[in-house]
């Protein structure tokens, strides 16, 4: 049987990482994160830098995923994740990660020319009318823009909740504090830097193609390509047939003043399927009359930060250098974190709760004051001392030459406690009688004497063993049986004088 470990022990297992991602976010921008991204059950995965302005990837990690994110149990699905990043050393819990595009619904419609706000509440409507969920199972994101004719538009981006809290529960089993969860394509081909011709972007995933157009500083198509690659046995062939159709089919759905702006199609990338799709599209989009070009590395400057020559693209790069450059995602689907003290607040924000808070609140003020006062007491008492320290010390050394030199004499008056503890220890009717008590060096008592019968001297010692200053009582010598003659000895145990 599986041990289940405690929810209160794994909480407490992913507090360092909480704290430390929890720190870096109160810094401001951070100065590394992790970029993270899934697809088609493969795991990217890269540590990046700022340093003078330059962008810096410290490690690295690629592998193959046992366990599906979308069908596996989030918890596991984070493990998983751990273990490769253990593997690889790396140990970065703020992190990026990559929302596929399958998993994204995105609409744009035009906006009528109203006020700012007006716009928004129309995108909503428009969602909630399109869209093929409810508006409370979605997390959305709009953008507002205006195309090179000055006509506006908006886009609308959704993401399930299910989906995007799957997301949070395994970065959070895997240990890691996420500071962005958007598209990567979106920050590899930022929409807003193409405002006055249009790019249409193509990203290889798997055997899909992410396929996103901006133009006019927004984004006006984006969408996945299903079965852009087929699979023939062991191989896998790209079929530019299909995916020139639904080129087609998106450019045709553009509104009329984007589609005419777009006039480049960009393919990211310089793996084989990249190259690939590059070769086989080239030809065919000429006689579209649109320009391929294949960006096989990364822009000199991304997002502000300079980039090291030679670097290949990388959606997870790219989010990376966005959120060390301190911009934000143009479409952002993170959940809100609430504050542990505004839940507390919304959850015992009643009358009856603010009561006996403040009963409470007032008793722990005066338990608080009562210990500042005896705080005050304490620093005051220790500047007076701190005041007669020096003559104290003085004084005690006096009295301990004083005690070195002075009389030889026992100021304890140990024989005469002696002698009265024997005299309270022997019977009044002289039953038991001493003839010599002598006192010795370090507490030693030597007793002779004699005794009526056994009985009487035994009653005599039992009573001397009850006194606390005296142990060790022992008999040395019985002589005749009646009377006897005795010698007993005991160790005095009350402290001496010098």
């Amino acid at each position: 049987m599986k041990a289940v470990r405690p929810v209160w022990l794994e909480s407490f297992r992913q507090w360092p990482a909480q704290l430390q991602g929890w720190w870096e976010i109160r810094r401001g921008t951070p100065r590394r994160v992790l970029g993270l991204s899934v697809e088609s059950g493969r795991l990217e995965a890269a540590v990046v830098e700022r340093i003078n302005g330059e962008l810096q990837v410290r490690q690295t990690v690629q592998a193959s995923l046992a366990l599906d994110p979308l069908t596996a149990e989030p918890e596991l699905v984070g493990r998983e994740l751990r273990q490769h990043l253990d593997a690889a050393g790396i140990r970065t819990r703020l992190c990026v990660v990559d929302l596929p595009l399958e998993h994204v619904l995105a609409l744009v419609v035009p906006l009528p020319e109203v006020a700012p706000e007006d716009q928004e509440s129309f995108l909503l409507l428009e969602a909630e009318r399109t869209l093929p969920q409810s508006l409370e199972e979605l997390y959305l994101a709009t953008l507002r823009f205006r195309l090179p004719d000055g006509s506006a538009q908006g886009t609308v981006l959704a993401v399930g909740r299910e989906y995007v809290g799957r997301w949070d529960a395994t970065l959070q089993a895997a240990q890691l504090r996420p500071l962005s969860l958007s598209p990567g394509l979106c920050a590899l081909q930022p929409p807003g830097q193409e405002t006055s011709q249009g790019v249409l972007a193509l990203w290889p995933a798997g055997e899909r193609l992410y396929l996103q157009i901006s133009a006019g500083g927004g984004l006006v198509a984006l969408r996945t390509i299903e079965g852009a690659f087929v699979q023939e046995g062991s191989s896998r062939r790209f079929d530019p047939e299909g995916v020139l159709r639904e080129l087609r089919i998106t450019l045709g759905q553009l509104p009329p003043a984007a589609m005419e702006h777009v006039r480049t199609v960009r393919v990211w990338g310089r793996t084989e399927a990249a190259v690939e799709v590059s070769e086989a599209l080239s030809e065919p989009l000429q006689q579209m009359g649109l320009r391929l070009e294949h960006a096989r590395t990364l822009p000199e400057s991304l997002w502000g930060l300079q980039v090291r020559a030679g670097l290949a693209p990388s959606p997870v790069l790219a989010l990376a250098a966005r959120a060390l450059s301190g911009q934000p995602a143009s479409f952002e689907f993170l959940p809100p974190r609430v504050s542990l003290w505004h839940q507390l607040r919304e959850r015992y924000a009643s009358r009856r709760v603010a009561a006996v808070g403040l009963g409470v609140g007032s008793v722990a003020g005066l338990v608080a004051a009562a210990f500042l006062v005896q705080q005050i007491q304490l620093w005051y008492w220790s500047g007076q001392w701190q005041q007669i320290r020096e003559a104290v010390a003085e004084l005690e050394a006096i009295q301990a030459r004083i005690r070195e030199y002075r009389p030889w004499f026992d100021d304890s008056f140990r024989s005469l406690m002696v002698l009265k503890r024997l005299t309270e220890a022997f019977p009044e009717d002289g039953a038991v009688s001493a003839k010599t008590v002598e006192i010795r060096d370090k507490g030693r008592v030597l007793c002779t004497g004699t005794a009526r019968d056994q009985a009487a001297l035994f009653r005599t010692l039992d009573r001397l063993r009850a006194f606390p200053e005296i142990r060790q009582v022992q008999v040395e010598q019985l002589r005749g049986s009646a009377p006897i003659q005795f010698t007993f000895n005991l160790q005095w145990n009350e402290p001496t004088g010098s």
